[in-house]
């Protein structure tokens, strides 16, 4: 089969491709096809992301095809289920949480609607799933109005929760139980698939510490191969693993799939051959590629980029008589929203998925949502003269980091003092891009700052903040291969060089120019996601005097009401040349 696998920096990447034993036989007589449709990190996007997805059309020309929406992404699943008897439809992790306004002020209930509207089947638990904590991530399942959050539920209507399973085999409870379903075997006439789902297990330090509190996140390969043997006495005929872990494809690559890295391989490596189909996520990336086993097959692997722009559709083809599995394909379909056009000039779109109109169903759903939350989206907060980039520079600090930090250092002083402040990579989202007029709306704050964390004040001895800041490189996934810099607040400085031993990083930290005092007693501020120990800066458990002191968000809004001047940027240095910081995720 010719293959073609066109991406772009931004990790979305558009795959024309086919892997099995050919071309499906003329006769039905023989063989059973099940269709399984497949998206990963949705993330509360049910209206259009203001994405395109590259494409070719049918002369060879690039184009940009805008793409997602969950009234969109409807219409493209139910067009795709024409035709084929056996179809399910999955989603690999982080199907809610870090979501646009719409969804995410009120608490994800419309999305959860949303994927009830479009038959969604299962769901793997991502890491965001748990932003707002185990509790909630329970009620999103059940339904119901119990309130765990600072936000109200059920604010529009009574919450059904989810009609389709969260899966979650590797996250357990204190009892040794696991929070959601392990598994679940879908029927296809004669045929049963059954499907592993589960999250990466360092998803303990991606989320607030505090909203997981008694949970275990388990090893992945050994959690899905001891399920293996359940599967099988159940009677499954092929087995799939819904992850939220996934792979980095270089763009242009060529379709061999030979750039692919990540953690994800190492993962693959140690699967029981049993599983024969991995659909993975958390990367944003997008491809389609046949790994290699130690035992000498193939397994299929699967990413279908971010936010519902694009759909994987699998095809697994079984014997007739015997039930087993013959071949696996997979192909990508755009899921074209608003503002496509279908062509451009007389030559049609490769690849293109037009649908002839949006589901009605989940488009009442996302209008509903949509408009009560515009008035919150729309008040202009503040204006601003320039954009503020989000981007880290070459000694891993970013604007907009310190923009943030500068923010809740103002706030934490006006309630009550502190010293300093320190904000996480991972917490922000989006740049800051003024309107024509410089306006900046709340909506753009909220996407920017999506959590709803809190801004905790502690109290912490220099030798501790020293600490804190080594973290950066060398606490669980920060390493000096990929450092997790934090942005300090303006006064506030260090520099540090990665050739020498861990622990020893940090080369210089100042505050107003001074040393900073190993045995004196500092203020220091954080987002409560950090205070609790995320993103592995594991030292700020230790602080003491903890006071929560408002709202990220307001915090801000605040700030820029004053007009403050923008961060310079000189506040991190490295001492030599590093690798890339870590991405967002």
């Amino acid at each position: 089969m010719r293959r073609y696998l066109i991406a772009t920096a931004s990790v979305f990447l558009l795959a024309l491709t086919s892997f099995g034993a050919g071309a499906r036989p003329r006769g039905q007589s023989t063989s059973i096809e099940v269709q399984i449709l497949a998206f990963n990190d949705f993330h509360g996007n049910i209206e259009s992301p203001k994405l395109a997805v590259p494409a070719h059309d049918s002369r060879g020309d690039e184009v940009q095809v805008p793409a997602g929406g969950a009234a969109y992404l409807a219409g493209a699943l139910e067009k795709l289920r024409k035709g084929h008897r056996y179809s399910a439809t999955v989603s690999a992790g982080d199907l809610i949480g870090a979501s646009p306004l719409a969804s995410a002020l009120f608490l994800d209930e419309p999305t959860i609607d949303a994927m009830n509207a479009l038959h969604l089947d299962l769901n793997a638990v991502g890491n965001h799933e748990f932003d707002r904590g185990s509790s909630e991530l329970l009620r999103m399942q059940r339904g119901g109005c119990t309130k765990y959050t600072a936000r109200k539920p059920c604010a529009l209507e009574s919450f059904q929760g989810a009609r389709f399973k969260f899966l979650a085999a590797n996250v357990l409870t204190g009892e040794g139980e696991t929070l959601f379903p392990s598994t679940a075997v879908l029927k296809f006439g004669a045929l049963k698939i059954g499907f592993i789902g589960m999250t990466l297990k360092e998803t303990g330090t991606l989320v607030t510490p505090s909203g997981v509190a008694g949970l275990h996140f388990a090893d992945e390969a050994q959690t899905a191969n001891a399920l293996v043997p359940k599967l099988k006495v159940e009677g499954a005929n092929a087995i799939v693993l819904l992850i939220h872990q996934g792979g980095y494809l270089t763009p242009f690559d060529d379709g061999t799939c030979k750039g692919l890295n990540g953690p994800i391989l190492s993962i693959l490596d140690k699967l029981d051959p049993a599983i024969s189909v991995v659909v993975s996520g958390h990367t944003h990336n997008a491809y389609i590629c046949e790994i290699a086993e130690r035992s000498g097959g193939k397994r299929l692997l699967t990413s279908s980029g971010k936010y519902g722009t694009l759909l994987t559709d699998i095809r697994l083809r079984f014997s007739r008589h015997t039930h087993r599995l013959l071949s696996r394909s997979a192909n990508f379909h755009i899921v074209q929203g608003e503002g496509f056009t279908g062509a451009t000039g007389t030559a049609a779109i490769t690849n293109a998925f037009p649908v002839d109109r949006p589901d009605l169903a989940v488009a009442a759903v996302v209008h509903r949502y949509a408009d009560a939350a515009r008035p919150f989206g729309e008040r202009v907060v503040a204006h601003l003269s320039a954009p503020v980039s989000s981007k880290a520079d070459a000694n891993g600090e970013a604007p907009l980091g310190d923009l943030i930090a500068d923010a809740q250092l103002a706030w934490a002083r006006s309630h009550g003092g502190a010293d300093l402040a320190l904000m996480n990579a991972g917490g922000v989202r989006t740049d800051l891009t003024p309107g024509p007029d410089g306006r900046i709306t709340y909506g753009q704050l909220f996407a920017l700052q999506p959590f709803g964390n809190g801004i905790v004040v502690h109290n912490l001895r220099g030798e501790q903040i020293k600490r804190l800041l080594e973290q950066q490189f060398d606490s669980g996934t920060n390493t000096a291969q990929k450092p997790n810099v934090l942005s300090p607040s303006a006064g506030f400085a260090f520099s540090y060089d990665l050739g020498r031993p861990a622990g020893q990083r940090i080369v210089a930290a100042t505050l107003n120019g001074q040393p900073l005092d190993l045995s004196a007693t500092y203020r220091v501020v954080t987002n409560s996601f950090m205070s609790s120990g995320g993103d592995n800066f594991t030292v700020l458990q230790e602080a003491t005097e903890k006071r929560d002191t408002g709202l990220d968000l307001d915090a801000l809004e605040t700030y820029l009401a004053t007009v403050p001047a923008m961060p310079a940027g000189d506040r991190v240095k490295k001492a030599r040349a590093a690798p890339a910081t870590a991405s967002k995720v």
